[in-house]
């Protein structure tokens, strides 16, 4: 498998564009072989007397059989998605699930129900479903289609008639003692690698999510400050006759520097911060996943120790570990085959994200460089022009 190292070092061989190099990338989820798409857009706000909640309209266009109609329209709010989350956990353990955006958000960020909160979450929301509808296996779950197809009064229905209190607390209970038990004694290598790797994986998404995050709020400081000294200069040319048209030229460069700063900030905050959270979310899920997968073969374990230490009722316990075999056999072939699939996109997503960061700074430096020389080249000429009137008699 290829290592996280691998994932972000350069090749020699690389092409001129990076661009043209991710082009060289084929996935199994090509655009045209896709027969459900979707979009989450038009935030709604809703205000009760109990609560204030927004909610996203999610259109489904289809050219699948089992559904009813080619296109459906329905409108969900965030504890919607929580919700078909959950039941995709519960249905399928051991797969991938991607994640959602975080029902609160950091103090100091954005403030909850601005704008820019309700487009970020939007996009997440985007993202979450056309995963799960890009999944060969999550796609054709049942909660997924009543999610994407049933008006609100259908869907509150559909969700009473899910496991109980008393059921959830009972699944509950038992994943505490099985994580309790201890470790898993027959554990097989393979997912004792992917523990490792999501362990360093995940330390290192954290400190690379950081240490985005720092060099954006580093940014918005540096354009803040830049954003004041076009005014200055411009300011300082009314009183500096000799020197005005120069003043003025730094004020102009000043402004189209700046102007192209809160373009690459805009790329940052709509590209690079959101793919690293993302994958730092990724990194709790799978963890969760590998978990889980422990806890079904600690319960095969716990019936093979049981089995040794009983003379009677032989035939029962056999049964009974003949189909803790299969859900573990069941679970692992579904979590190798999501973990290939995580990797090439994950490695993809970081491949993208960070030739895009790479080229748009290039851009980004090109831009005020050739800004400031253009200025240097004008004044130059002036000075030329002011020195000959000078030497002539």
């Amino acid at each position: 498998d290829t290592s996280l190292a691998e994932v972000t070092s350069f090749s020699p061989s690389m092409p001129i564009s990076p661009l043209s190099m991710i082009n060289q990338y084929k996935f199994e989820d090509e655009p045209e072989l896709r027969d459900l798409f979707i979009t989450v857009d038009d935030p709604e706000s809703h205000i009760t007397a109990i609560e204030t909640f927004i909610t996203y309209r999610v259109v489904t266009k289809t050219s699948r059989g089992e559904f009813d109609s080619s296109e459906y329209e329905v409108r969900r709010r965030y504890q919607d998605f929580l919700w078909l989350k959950s039941k995709l956990e519960e249905a399928h353990p051991t797969l991938i699930i991607p994640p959602l955006p975080e029902k609160f958000i950091m103090k100091g960020m954005v403030e909850r129900f601005s704008d820019e909160f309700i487009e970020t979450r939007r996009k997440a929301l985007h993202k979450f479903l056309n995963r799960i509808a890009d999944h060969p296996t999550l796609t054709f779950n049942e909660d997924f289609k009543i999610f994407l197809t049933a008006q609100a009064w259908e869907l509150s229905s559909h969700k009473k008639q899910g496991p109980g209190l008393l059921s959830r607390m009972g699944q509950t209970v038992r994943a505490v003692a099985s994580s309790v038990r201890g470790g898993v004694k027959n554990r097989p290598e393979t997912f004792t690698e992917m523990n490792n790797y999501m362990e360093t994986f995940s330390q290192k998404i954290n400190v690379l999510d950081k240490i985005a995050h720092r060099i954006y709020k580093e940014e918005r400081e540096y354009f803040n400050e830049m954003k004041e000294y076009g005014p200055i200069h411009t300011l300082w040319s009314a009183s500096e006759e000799d020197i005005a048209d120069s003043l003025k030229g730094v004020a102009s460069c000043i402004d189209k520097c700046c102007k192209a700063t809160e373009k690459r900030m805009a790329g940052l905050s709509e590209n690079l911060l959101p793919i690293l959270h993302e994958y730092v979310l990724y990194s709790e899920i799978l963890m969760g996943v590998l978990k889980r997968r422990d806890q079904i073969q600690g319960e095969l374990d716990s019936k093979v120790d049981a089995l040794a230490n009983k003379k009677t009722e032989k035939d029962l316990f056999s049964e009974e570990i003949g189909r803790l075999e299969d859900k573990v056999e069941c679970a692992n072939n579904a979590l190798k085959a999501d973990w290939d699939r995580w990797k090439q996109n994950m490695q993809y997503d970081m491949r993208s994200t960070f030739t895009n960061v790479a080229e748009n700074n290039l851009r980004y430096y090109e831009e005020c460089l050739a800004t400031w020389e253009s200025f240097l080249a004008s004044q130059t000429v002036d000075l030329h022009v002011e020195e000959d009137s000078e030497d002539r008699p």
